[in-house]
Parts: structure tokens; sequence; C-alpha cells
């Protein structure tokens, strides 16, 4: 298997230790950096094919790193943090991070996404080809698959990755009801049914994002225990 580079922020050198014992189980490379300022110079230097973030680190914050480190890099990010709030996750994913796990997580768990974020820079098929491309214009949003763009009434509105793929469910299927587990398929190839807290943030920041400006009614409905239904237009 091809070998990819992974570094690891974080400043508890006992987390470092154990993230470099999974990831080695892959035969991954690993770099460690235990402050955001050297993270965000060893990510220039070594060109990392990815990078797990904690966000407690001991001279900035996490989501600052991010917003950083976007300002140059495209480089894949997943948060791995002991923060399980909402607010944090949407925080660190609007900031630009592609993934967020709450510790603690489960091992085969870390690698699936990883290994979804790698295919998905690393394969140049993922990126939808003009003839396969699709476009749907569902009442005030409007998406491109081929050039990756999403409009609200005409404004252009900036997703994650992961956001991206559970919109496209929803236009794929408008007015159905789709479940957690549906949904968690479609954004990361696996289901877990450990992380369907993560479909509820992913889905929140969607939902916030392409809500129409000035109106009430999200976009977005959920249904109690089930999933979620992209609303119906005439």
């Amino acid at each position: 298997m091809p070998e990819h580079t992974v570094l690891i922020v974080e400043d508890e050198k006992s987390i470092v230790h154990y993230l470099k014992t999974i990831l080695s189980t892959q035969l991954y490379k690993t770099e460690a950096a235990y402050t955001g300022k050297d993270g965000l110079s060893l990510t220039a230097t070594l060109a990392p094919d990815l990078v797990l973030l904690d966000l407690g680190l001991p001279d900035m914050d996490g989501v600052a790193f991010i917003s950083s480190l976007r300002g140059w890099s495209r480089v894949p990010v997943i948060v791995v943090s002991a923060r399980g709030q909402e607010k944090d996750q949407i925080e660190a994913l609007d900031a630009g991070a592609d993934d967020y796990l709450v510790k603690p997580f489960k091992a085969g768990t870390l690698l699936a996404r990883i290994r979804a974020l790698l295919r998905r820079v690393s394969q140049p098929g993922e990126e939808v080809s003009p003839i396969d491309a699709e476009r749907f214009k569902y009442g005030p949003l409007t998406m491109d698959t081929g050039k990756r763009r999403v409009y609200v009434q005409g404004h252009e509105v900036h997703l994650t990755p992961i956001e991206f793929k559970i919109l496209l469910a929803f236009l794929r299927h408008p007015g159905r009801v789709l479940t957690h587990s549906f949904l968690q398929g479609q954004a990361w190839g696996q289901i877990n049914p450990d992380q369907y807290g993560n479909i509820r943030v992913f889905v929140s920041g969607l939902r916030r994002k392409i809500q129409v400006p000035g109106e009430d009614l999200p976009l977005i409905e959920t249904e109690i225990g089930v999933g979620y239904r992209l609303v119906e237009f005439e």
C-alpha cells in the first residue's frame, strides 16, 4: 500500500503514542508536534497527507490553528478531541476541519475516516467529471457537483466535503426521510451507530449554511429518532 504521512498535533505524549500505534498497523508514517506553532511549521515543511489535531493545544486553540492553516493549505484535517459539545464541533468544521472525532473513539473508526479522506484527495476520480456531473435546482438551492459549488438564492455557500456529500444525498432523495445510518454511509462509506452524533453535528452545520436569509422554516427537518428530510417544494 502507498505510504502516507500523518502529522499528529497533540500535546499529550501518551495520546501521541497511542495514535502512532494505531496508525502503524496500517503502515502510515507519523510525525508529531506538541504545540500549534510547531504543527503549522511541520505542515509547511513536511507537507503531510493528513493532520490529526487536538483542540486543546498549549499555545493556541485548535480552531485558531485550523483557521491559520486554511489560509495556505488544503491538507485534510481530522479533529480528535475530548470536547464533545456540538458548539465546539461546529466551530472546528466551520473553520475548515474535514472531520471530527470525540475521544474516546474506536481505532477502527479513526482508520476508516482517515482512509475516506485520503481516498478523496488522492484519487482524481472522486472529483466529478463533466460527463458525470449532476446539477440540481431545488427550491432556493442550486448544486453543481462538477464544480463542487452550492448556491442559496444565487449566493454561493461554502460547505465542508462531508456537508457537500450529505446535501447531495438530500437532493437525490428530496422529501424522503434519510436515516442516520444511510447518511453515515453516504458521508463516510461505513456505518457506526456509536458515531450517529457526528451526523447530527454535520446536519446542524449544513442546515445553518443553507438557511434562506429572513426565513424561519429550516430546509432540513428532523424526524426524531429516525433521521432527516429535505423539505418539499411545490
